[in-house]
């Protein structure tokens, strides 16, 4: 661990933390061009061993980085933490962040209202629907043509006391036309 501090000493100490501007792109080249051209051989020697220097310390903190990730990775295996369980709980923690936001809170209300409402408007249609059927079924229309299944069913299968509803009504008009197969005369000839 005493790595990372001698360096960050020995670039305090060398001057690699000044805050002279850096030349950001577009900049006058031609400035920095002359700009280098001024220095002696002795700067320009000291500014070589300056940057290996600094290059030299790069490497070294990323094979400190190395170490330190690969550590962690150990660290996470013998605790017994997965890359399944951190998404877990990255997503989880995700999750309670984005609840906790003051646009979620309101969205959800929003969207509490509308389906509110929308729940509301669905049972005033089924109201509406359900009413529409009973007049329907109130009808004329709907009164003769009762009767005339009625008729039907009373010369198809016999007679019934009246009352039963429309459904009862077909159903049984369904089972006498299929119970009543009576031989026709062709059919009693033939077999004899």
């Amino acid at each position: 661990m005493e790595e990372p501090r001698r360096i960050e000493d020995s670039a305090q100490t060398t001057g690699l933390l000044r805050t002279d501007p850096v030349p950001e792109e577009g900049e006058d080249v031609a400035a920095t061009i002359s700009a280098t051209e001024t220095l002696s051989e002795e700067e320009q020697e000291e500014l070589r061993r300056e940057l290996a220097k600094v290059e030299e310390e790069i490497q070294t903190l990323s094979q400190v980085l190395a170490a330190k990730e690969k550590h962690l990775a150990e660290i996470k295996r013998k605790l017994g933490i997965n890359s399944l369980q951190e998404l877990k709980q990255n997503i989880a923690k995700g999750w309670q962040d984005m609840t906790a936001t003051s646009a979620y809170k309101k969205t959800s209300e929003t969207l509490s209202q509308a389906g509110q409402k929308a729940s509301a408007a669905f049972s005033s249609v089924g109201s509406v629907i359900t009413k529409k059927l009973e007049d329907v079924k109130n009808s004329p229309t709907f009164k003769s043509f009762e009767e005339k299944v009625e008729n039907l069913k009373s010369k198809v299968g016999g007679t019934k006391p009246a009352g039963g509803d429309f459904g009862e009504v077909l159903n049984s008009a369904a089972n006498a036309s299929a119970t009543t197969t009576e031989p026709l005369p062709e059919q009693t000839q033939e077999s004899l």
